[in-house]
C-alpha cells in the first residue's frame, strides 16, 4: 500500500513537472510549483527544532524524565505535545522506554495533538476575525472531543492495546480537556497564551538553525550535542519532495470531486466553500482557515473540527512519515483522516442544519438565530 501511495505522489510530480513545462494550462504546474516553494517554510519552522533535540532530550532526561518514570507512563508520550514535523518525532523516540509508544507519541499523537496544539489553534484563532472566533473555538472543541477516535485507531497499528493507548495517552487527554476548557470560556487568554508559545517555539527553532549553520559552515560549536544540520535538512527534504506530487493529486482530487462535494454540500446545508475548505485542510491548514470568512456559519465549525486530526494529511505530515517511519504511513493517513471525519460528523450533529441556501456569507445574509444555535451562544 505505501508503495501505491508513492506511485501516486509521483505520478502527480509527474504531471505537474510536465504542465510546467507546457506553460501551466492545466493549473497543475502551479501546484507543483506551490509545493515545492513550501520547503523553505517547512525548513524555517522544523529544522532548527530538530538540531535542538538532543538538547532537548538530555534536559528533559535530566529534570522532568525520573518523576514521569514514577507514574508508570512512558515518557515518549512528552514528545507527542510537539507537532509531528517541529520535533515531535525526534524527542519521542529519543525519550522513549519502548520503541512502540515513541512511534505512536511522535508519529500518531504529534500529527493530531501536536500540530493542533503548536499550529493549528495558535495560527487559526489570530487569522480568523473576532466575529468568526467563536465558532472556529467551537469547532476546536468537537474536534479535540473526537481527537480519541485518530489515537486509538493510530495507536493499535503502532502495536499497542487499546488499554496502553488509553493509559498512555492520559496526559494528552487531561491537556486537551484543559484546552477545551481555556478556549470555551477564556478565548482572549488562550490567544495569548498559545501565541507566547509560539514565540518560544519560534525562538528554540532560530537558535537551533542558527548554531547548526555555524557548526555546518566553520566546525565551530555554539551548542555542544546539537544534531547535525544535515540531518535536520534530509527530513525537510524528504517532506518536500513528496509535496512536489501531493499538491497536484490534491487539486486532480479537488476538480474530479467538485461535483460529489457540491452535492454534498447542499445535503449537509453547507456552502460550496465549507465543503472546498474540507479538501484543503487535508493539504495544509493555512488555505482551510483563510477561506472561512466565505464559509457559513455551519461550515466553519465542521472545518474547524475536521482539521484537530486530518489537517495535513497529504502533504507535510505523508511525506514526514515517508522519510522516517514508512510503514506507518497508511495507519498514520487512516487514523487522521478517521478523526477528521468523526469530528466533521459530529460537528454536523452538533450544530444544526441552516436554514435552506441561507448558509452564504458571501450575500451576508447569516440568519442570527442559526448564528446563536451554531456558536452555542
Amino acid at each position: 500500500m505505501n508503495t501505491t501511495i508513492m506511485w501516486i505522489m509521483a505520478a502527480g510530480a509527474a504531471a505537474g513537472g510536465l504542465d510546467r513545462i507546457c506553460g501551466n494550462r492545466l493549473g497543475l504546474g502551479k501546484r507543483f510549483e506551490e509545493g515545492f516553494m513550501l520547503l523553505g517554510a517547512t525548513a524555517l519552522s522544523m529544522a532548527g527544532i530538530i538540531c535542538l533535540t538532543p538538547l532537548l532530550s538530555g534536559l528533559l532526561k535530566q529534570f522532568l524524565v525520573p518523576l514521569w518514570n514514577l507514574s508508570g507512563l512512558d515518557p515518549g508520550i512528552l514528545g507527542g505535545i510537539l507537532a509531528i514535523d517541529m520535533g515531535g518525532y525526534q524527542l519521542s523516540m529519543e525519550l522513549a522506554n519502548a520503541p512502540s509508544v515513541g512511534r505512536y507519541a511522535g508519529i500518531v499523537a504529534g500529527a493530531t495533538f501536536g500540530c493542533t496544539v503548536t499550529f493549528t489553534i495558535p495560527v487559526g484563532m489570530g487569522m480568523v476575525s473576532r466575529q468568526e472566533r467563536p465558532l472556529f473555538a467551537r469547532g476546536m472543541l468537537i474536534g479535540l472531543g473526537m481527537m480519541p477516535v485518530s489515537l486509538v485507531m493510530g495507536g493499535l497499528f503502532c502495536g499497542l492495546g487499546i488499554m496502553e493507548i488509553l493509559l498512555q495517552s492520559l496526559p494528552l487527554f487531561l491537556l486537551s480537556l484543559m484546552f477545551m476548557a481555556g478556549i470555551r470560556f477564556f478565548p482572549d487568554q488562550m490567544i495569548k497564551g498559545f501565541g507566547y508559545f509560539a514565540a518560544v517555539i519560534g525562538f528554540l527553532t532560530t537558535v537551533g538553525l542558527t548554531a547548526g549553520a555555524v557548526e555546518y559552515m566553520t566546525g565551530f560549536r555554539l551548542l555542544k550535542g546539537l544534531a547535525p544540520i544535515e540531518e535536520a535538512m534530509a527530513v525537510v527534504s524528504s517532506i518536500g519532495v513528496v509535496m512536489l506530487g501531493s499538491l497536484p493529486v490534491a487539486e486532480i482530487l479537488r476538480r474530479l470531486l467538485e461535483k460529489p462535494l457540491n452535492w454534498a454540500g447542499k445535503k449537509t446545508g453547507m456552502n460550496g466553500n465549507s465543503v472546498a475548505g474540507l479538501l484543503m485542510g487535508i493539504v495544509s491548514p493555512v488555505p482551510a482557515i483563510a477561506m472561512m470568512k466565505e464559509m457559513d456559519d455551519r461550515g466553519k465549525v465542521v472545518n474547524a473540527a475536521f482539521l484537530v486530526c486530518g489537517a495535513s494529511a497529504l502533504a507535510a505530515h505523508m511525506g514526514f512519515t515517508f522519510g522516517t517511519e514508512p510503514d506507518l504511513v497508511v495507519p498514520l493517513l487512516l487514523s487522521k483522516l478517521a478523526g477528521g471525519l468523526c469530528g466533521a460528523a459530529a460537528a454536523l450533529l452538533l450544530t444544526g442544519q441552516a436554514d435552506g441556501s441561507n448558509t452564504s456569507l458571501q450575500k451576508g445574509e447569516c440568519d442570527n438565530d442559526n448564528h446563536h444555535k451554531i456558536t452555542g451562544a
